[in-house]
């Protein structure tokens, strides 16, 4: 694997030693690495080096891990594996509920980790698919760009995902458990589906010239949203 394709692992642990062992381990299974020991240094690599997955510790000290988890679920879509020593079952159903896409209790081995990185990461990356282009839109899986009247339109890599899964079944009606399932890889049990009434909300300011009346993305009311070609 070449270093241009391997996926960039972010560890945030404010125990040293731990940060270390999933360093070494992580690299010699070909991913690269960056760490942070505090949720501040978390976010601050977030923003400037878009990692592929997060490891986010849960017992960050004077920042509670959960408010680290909320404010990068509101900054990007990051895949995000919850590492803790809380094993109450209502603290696993917060973090999945609050966007984590796993969760491991301590103590754990890192071959474990390795594995359950690879497996995120198998379930939201997208497979390619070929271009989809309609009038006046235009979308390339390749270079996941979307192109709306022959200009370049900025989307998070959740809106891109969401619009591309609509797109792909023009005129079928998904409901939003549907949406939460396939795009999202999640359930209503796990993460609110208003995720999914929020995306399309923010990706129709995106794309549509009218975003109350949308030409694209069409509310079936009592059911769901189809993409109209």
């Amino acid at each position: 694997m070449t270093a241009a394709n391997r996926n960039r692992i972010l560890v945030v642990d404010d125990d040293a030693g731990v940060r270390a062992l999933l360093s070494r381990y992580l690299e010699l299974e070909g991913f690269e690495v960056a760490v942070a020991a505090d949720g501040r240094a978390a976010i601050a690599v977030l923003e400037e080096q878009a990692p592929d997955l997060m490891l986010l510790d849960l017992g960050l000290g004077s920042v509670d891990g959960l408010d680290i988890l909320t404010e990068a679920r509101q900054k990007c879509d990051v895949p995000i594996i919850v590492l803790t020593g809380r094993d109450a079952e209502g603290d696993r159903v917060l973090g999945l509920k609050m966007g984590a896409d796993d969760y491991v209790v301590k103590p754990f081995s890192p071959a474990e980790i390795s594995a359950r990185i690879s497996s995120v990461l198998r379930r939201t990356k997208s497979a390619p698919l070929p271009g989809l282009d309609f009038d006046g839109l235009s979308i390339d899986v390749t270079t996941r760009e979307v192109q709306v009247r022959g200009e370049l339109v900025p989307t998070t890599a959740k809106q891109f995902d969401l619009l591309v899964f609509l797109a792909s079944s023009p005129r079928q009606v998904f409901s939003r458990d549907q949406l939460l399932n396939h795009v999202w890889q999640s359930s209503s049990e796990w993460q609110d589906a208003d995720t999914v009434t929020e995306h399309v909300r923010r990706l129709r300011r995106r794309i549509e010239e009218d975003p109350e009346h949308p030409r694209w993305i069409i509310t079936v009311w009592g059911v769901g949203y189809r993409f109209e070609p």
